[in-house]
């Protein structure tokens, strides 16, 4: 079969067979096989009927926005449109781009727009399986109206079955299974450590006894002076020097800064650059992108120094115009050395011919953990470019001070987790629920959810989810946001349109407290309920003491304010918005924080997000104009998108 000039592989047949009969369909398989030519397969079909829409979900905003770029060049801007809550671009078009979390929040909202969806895409399902985002997945299956059917895309998913007999049962139509596990260009596996060398991953578990022996040569070894060994962990620059012509590489560390000092240290001893117009072009493509604004930040600077020796660094907490420039030169074969964040794995179709793992332990939000054999293939499948490599190489380098051997040679060894279900009831939910179904409807409900279906002979599971649900009911009741007769009062039809901390926002914006506030203090609060600690953040509490102590001191009139809002976080954001919201260019921003220029743009980005719902919510036409004062006071500069 042929399909925009590629003959297809079978597995890709198979799965457009059942999208042409109707039905759901899971394509479980390796990175890398082509799974998104299925999506496009849909996209191109429904383009042809008139009034029918698709929806491509993905998990996350950086993602959406790039492939609202993508498919605008692929079906033309008038077919495309985005919804990522702070921005909506052509909200009618029959191919809309979005964040799971938009299309739950429409699902929630029983948006009129999904009467004319045909199919939803979700792109990385297995993302269900994130104990902090994963109920989003099941409440976009669940509440999906029964006319949608869905196209479900993941590397290797153990439990596709399962997954597809949940779905099939939940919405009552056929899901089909397409599983397909062999790579276009196959990986070659391998360990990397300073005194053993390099080895292949497959041999690596007969050489165990080898490691822990100098493992004990090496703690033996020990200067006079306490604890100084003679050992040094391996670096990047060792593996490449030993696998030389095995560039381009994409080399995977789970520290932003890492990513950033590791590429200026390679960039001092290494130029991968072999012409005058390679360095030119490079030279061109960022006057493109960087204005005078974005040339005043220091990340600028480290990233042309490397950019002119072929390397290159990415990560979450760049502007999205740093990241656009290292994405279009990598594309274009010009960097040979990448330093990444595994977010560069997402949804980017940009192999190399080598991925180096520069350690396998990444920090998770809470600890520090290994990483699981999902994660470590989803990023070694960047490995092998098809139609030019006929092997891809994956390096892993040792520390054995972290890394557990047994625990490299199981997470190596093919055998992927299965996704379980997350699912958790938010007081939005329940909002929703009793806005939208009876008694019954809501029982069914909460019995949908993938846990509940696999522990369906336990009464136990069905006794949990309605003991949550009744212990959030009578805490909306006491909270005044249900009457005694079980429908939603002002503040509960309010607080249903909030997606995120949505008691907090409606104590904030349905009394007179936010009467008492300024405009930047208003943003302020807002950053505050909203702002999520990362590991190691840092903000400047210089000249603030008074202002915070005001602040609190209104807010003092609402005890569940006073009580569940976070002072830390609070405090945190004085200093940061006060000085954004009062006019300062964006580089004053960074001598007030150590968080990245991309954290504080999606920081702002997401309070503009929150005002929109706030809007969205209220019927109060004086707090609308009060709230597009304020964001218009953030709404600047490089915090405006530009799509």
């Amino acid at each position: 079969m042929q399909f925009k000039k590629f003959t297809l592989d079978p597995f890709q047949e198979n799965a457009i067979h059942n999208i042409e009969k109707h039905h759901s369909v899971i394509v479980s398989a390796a990175t890398g096989t082509g799974k998104t030519i299925i999506a496009d397969y849909i996209i191109d079909k429904y383009l042809k009927v008139s009034n029918k829409k698709v929806i491509y979900t993905s998990p996350i905003k950086a993602l959406s926005n790039q492939k609202y770029k993508d498919f605008k060049h692929d079906y033309g801007l008038e077919n495309i449109g985005i919804l990522t809550g702070d921005i909506v671009i052509n909200s009618n078009a029959p191919i809309l781009i979005m964040t799971t979390e938009i299309y739950r929040n429409m699902l929630l909202g029983q948006d009129t727009l999904l009467d004319d969806v045909e199919y939803v895409i979700f792109d990385e399902i297995h993302y269900m399986s994130d104990p902090e985002r994963g109920t989003v997945w099941e409440e976009a299956i669940i509440f999906s109206p029964s006319h949608i059917r869905f196209l479900c895309l993941s590397a290797t998913i153990p439990n596709s079955k399962e997954l597809a007999s949940w779905i099939q049962t939940i919405k009552d139509h056929q899901v089909d299974v397409v599983h397909y596990s062999k790579r276009a260009v196959p990986l070659k596996h391998f360990v990397f450590e300073t005194y053993v060398g390099l080895t292949a991953a497959k041999d690596l578990a007969g050489k165990i006894p080898k490691y822990r022996h100098q493992t004990k040569k090496y703690y033996s070894k020990r200067n006079k002076k306490r604890g100084k060994k003679y050992y040094q962990v391996a670096s990047p620059n060792d593996v490449i020097s030993k696998m030389r012509k095995k560039l381009p590489t994409i080399i995977f560390s789970f520290s932003r800064k890492e990513c950033v000092s590791e590429a200026l240290k390679l960039s001092r001893n290494r130029d991968f650059l072999d012409s005058i117009d390679k360095k030119n072009h490079i030279i061109k493509t960022w006057r493109k992108h960087f204005t005078s604004q974005i040339n005043r930040i220091d990340t600028t600077n480290k990233l042309r120094k490397v950019l002119l020796k072929g390397i290159g660094f990415h990560h979450a907490g760049l502007i999205p115009q740093h990241k656009a420039v290292v994405e279009e030169l990598f594309s274009q074969g010009l960097l040979k050395v990448l330093f990444t964040t595994e977010t560069f794995s997402v949804g980017i179709n940009m192999p190399a011919k080598m991925v180096i793992f520069n350690g396998l332990r990444k920090f998770d939000g809470r600890n520090f953990r290994l990483i699981n054999s999902r994660e470590y293939f989803q990023l070694a499948g960047r490995a092998g470019r098809r139609g030019i490599d006929d092997v891809g190489y994956v390096v892993v380098i040792i520390d054995r001070e972290k890394n557990d051997i047994n625990d490299l040679v199981r997470i190596s060894s093919g055998v992927s987790e299965p996704i379980h279900g997350q699912f958790k009831l938010s007081y939005n939910t329940v909002l929703n629920l009793i806005a939208n179904h009876d008694e019954d409807e809501i029982e069914k409900i909460l019995k949908s959810n993938f846990e509940y279906y696999l522990r369906r002979k336990k009464s136990t599971q069905q006794l949990r989810i309605k003991i949550s649900y009744n212990h959030k009911y009578r805490y909306l009741q006491k909270m005044l946001y249900i009457s005694t007769n079980g429908e939603l009062t002002e503040k509960g039809q309010f607080a249903r349109h909030i997606y995120f901390q949505e008691l907090l926002i409606s104590e904030l914006f349905l009394s007179d407290l936010y009467k008492k506030l300024s405009d930047i203090e208003i943003l302020q609060v807002i950053a505050g309920i909203i702002y999520e600690q990362r590991k190691n953040d840092h903000f400047s509490f210089h000249d603030i003491q008074h202002k915070y102590n005001e602040l609190l001191r209104k807010l003092q009139s609402n005890p569940f304010i006073i009580k569940n809002l976070n002072k830390l976080s609070l405090k945190r954001m004085l200093a940061l918005v006060g000085t954004w919201g009062e006019g300062s260019d964006f580089e004053v921003l960074l001598s007030l924080t150590m968080i990245g220029e991309g954290d504080i743009i999606r920081l702002f980005r997401r309070v503009i997000d929150m005002i929109g719902q706030i809007r969205n919510a209220t019927r109060n036409y004086d707090l609308k104009e009060r709230l597009l004062r304020c964001q218009k006071k953030i709404d600047r500069g490089l915090v405006a998108v530009e799509l």
